[in-house]
């Protein structure tokens, strides 16, 4: 078989669903052999099928010359898109690993061939129903939750519960999962759906309340505030009532209460809650005030690259920014209205994609994915001298596949690797002969190297008060023990503490690469970015990727229950990398530009909608990769100041204004 380049199967293949002129095809682009029969058409068999998660199925490519005869000329390459969704072998066969529309292509030549594969989500292994708290009551009622999931663990929201009674003397239940007590007794429900059922019991106890409160009876609020509301339910002698059941409802459009009796407001205006126990009933009301909070970005400097940047490390006053190519560019940022290039590394690489310098600024960490010599892995830097940094060691032996990104704690690196979908742990405290410690992968399978291509793919990892956590694509967020001692892990044996998983195909449909890319832990949450790309694309071409993507807010304040709360989604935007610093967000929207959000207090529901947003500004500019077109990576907070990176547009130094006063006007930042 012939061995070509990932990037030029890809400009094939994007020439041949017609996204890239023919032009941009490079000298290694395949080509059929002189003594081969010229291929004329090529088909694929079988052209249209359906299968099923976790099936196999063997396609043929038949090629035929210019005169129509059948030739015995075999493919070339052969691929399935999106390739974190199924993954293509050298003989044709295919392997499903995600539900949805799955595009198979078969190279003769330099002639491609298509089929259509539409892949069924695996059946149910199980269905998960939330417990509830505490008994319910004659007369009272609750709401249950049925998550129905897969073998490995993915939520099927599409998939309706039906829900039954065994016992509808006890308890009576509809097909929305609302439970109404019928009478004292020990009652058993039923959740059905594909075949699979679970069973919840629940006790139902006399009602003894008869009268009925809530605390606070009014409140103000602005929109994006958690307003935690209590039932006060007392029996005849006036006696409180301990864990009464209550039903909450909102009226009107705009806000939403939970059944902990937490409300939250996504648009102005008064709401009357009410609290139902029985035949008692109390209202409350609310009322929502917009929350008022933007502020301006001011310019103070910026950095215009002359190729695609990718990350960026701020310390004392210097930027490291990595690029889409070869080089590590270092700026003097001691005057941030005039950032000044103090040196450029070469590496050898396809694309230097993290860098990080250690808590004490003496040691830098890059990463490489796409190298010459095969050989990637991370390189050490000496950053005493931050102007000037200089190549200490490398560390390739166990990753030589591609490192995506590394986070440093202490003398160990955590880093992610392409070939195995794998977490490393490197010990650098000998930074001249660094060191693997530990690996630690999800159990998903890997197929072949090349990051997310069929099976598991690790993208971004941060370490904080011993806990590692993991976005971890397709399998989304992995929380390690690496130190904090909740199950006995360490650095050297990183034990597993808890998965959080999402849906990403009925997040995003078809057609699109979509996974947990960036986390970020801040105070009791943990935000996980999603990145959504389309599922072929060329990040160094000049025309425009779509993408698009939400973050995810997780509450992780019981570690092993992360539970997802919130979420910040801007409209046909998409997310990338964040920074959290004083209740204020900062983050890389990618063609949304750059952002800021409030995060301040108890975070629920849509935060976009909630006017929580303090900032945006457009990067796209007329000198960049892209003409006006933004596409912001990252953001990092320092000195007062905060550091946006575009890939089409380099780096962009900024002041957030002061908030905006009574009158509505603003202080201007000062120097």
């Amino acid at each position: 078989m012939k061995t070509i380049s990932t990037r030029a199967i890809r400009i094939v293949i994007l020439i041949a669903l017609g996204l890239l002129a023919p032009a941009a095809a490079p000298a290694q682009e395949p080509t059929a052999n002189p003594q081969e029969p010229k291929t004329g058409t090529v088909e694929l068999s079988p052209i249209m099928s359906e299968s099923e998660v976790g099936q196999k199925k063997k396609f043929t490519a038949m090629a035929k010359d210019e005169a129509g005869k059948i030739t015995e000329v075999k493919a070339s390459y052969w691929v399935a898109l999106p390739p974190d969704s199924a993954f293509a072998d050298e003989s044709g066969m295919v392997t499903f690993y995600q539900p949805g529309e799955i595009k198979i292509i078969a190279v003769v030549g330099s002639k491609p061939a298509f089929a259509i594969v539409k892949v069924k989500p695996a059946s149910l292994n199980r269905i998960e129903i939330d417990p509830v708290a505490g008994p319910v009551m004659a007369g009272g009622s609750v709401k249950l939750n049925a998550t129905p999931r897969t073998s490995n663990g993915d939520p099927r929201n599409d998939v309706a519960v039906a829900w039954t009674s065994e016992t509808p003397s006890i308890a009576i239940v509809d097909a929305a999962g609302f439970v109404i007590g019928v009478a004292p007794g020990k009652a058993t429900l039923r959740a059905t759906a594909q075949g699979t059922s679970n069973t919840l019991s629940i006790e139902v106890v006399p009602n003894p309340v008869t009268a009925l409160s809530i605390e606070p009876k009014s409140s103000n609020a602005k929109t994006g505030d958690v307003i935690r509301l209590t039932a006060q339910a007392k029996d005849n002698a006036g006696a409180q009532v301990r864990n009464p059941t209550i039903r909450w409802a909102v009226s009107g459009e705009g806000a939403m209460i939970e059944a902990d009796g937490g409300f939250v407001a996504e648009r102005p205006g008064s709401y009357v809650v009410t609290a139902t126990s029985g035949n008692n009933i109390a209202v409350a009301t609310i009322v929502a005030t917009p929350r008022n909070i933007e502020r301006e970005l001011h310019l103070i400097g910026r950095a215009s690259l002359k190729e695609q940047s990718a990350e960026q490390w701020i310390f004392g006053n210097f930027a490291y920014i990595s690029t889409i190519s070869d080089n590590l560019l270092v700026y003097d940022i001691s005057d941030p209205a005039k950032p000044r290039l103090t040196e450029t590394l070469k590496f050898d690489a396809h694309t230097l994609n993290d860098i990080s310098v250690s808590a004490d600024g003496k040691i830098g960490v890059i990463t490489r994915e796409g190298a010459s010599s095969r050989k990637n892995g991370i390189v050490f830097l000496d950053t005493s001298d931050p102007a000037h940094p200089k190549v200490l060691s490398e560390y390739t032996e166990t990753v030589t596949g591609g490192v995506h990104s590394a986070f440093i704690d202490g003398h160990y690196v955590y880093l992610t690797d392409d070939a195995t979908g794998s977490l490393r742990v490197i010990d650098f405290q000998n930074v001249k002969s660094p060191k693997e410690v530990a690996r630690w992968q999800v159990e998903n399978p890997i197929i072949t190297t090349g990051g997310i291509q069929g099976g598991r793919y690790v993208h971004d990892v941060q370490v904080k008060d011993g806990l590692a956590y993991l976005a971890y694509w397709r399998d989304g967020v992995v929380i390690l023990d690496v130190g904090n001692g909740v199950k006995g892990g360490s650095p050297e044996k990183p034990q597993f503490v808890s998965q959080l998983r999402f849906n990403y195909h009925e997040l995003y449909g078809n057609g699109w690469l979509s996974g947990a890319h960036a986390v970020f832990r801040y105070k009791n949450y943990l935000f996980v970015g999603d990145e959504v790309f389309p599922e072929i694309f060329d990040i160094n071409s000049k025309q425009r990727i779509p993408v698009r993507g939400v973050l995810h807010v997780v509450d992780v304040s019981d570690i092993n229950r992360p539970r997802k709360v919130a979420e910040y989604g801007v409209p046909e935007a998409g997310s990338h990398n964040v920074w959290v610093e004083n209740d204020i967000l900062y983050m890389g929207y990618y063609n949304g530009g750059a952002r800021v959000l409030d995060v301040s207090g108890e975070l629920r529901g849509d935060l976009y909608r909630q006017g929580r947003e303090i900032a945006r500004h457009w990067t796209g500019a007329e000198d960049g990769f892209r003409i006006n077109s933004p596409f912001a990576w990252g953001a990092q907070p320092h000195k007062g100041l905060v550091y946006f990176n575009d890939i089409n547009s380099g780096l962009w130094i900024m002041k957030l204004g002061a908030p905006r006063t009574d009158t509505g006007s603003t202080t201007e930042p000062g120097r």
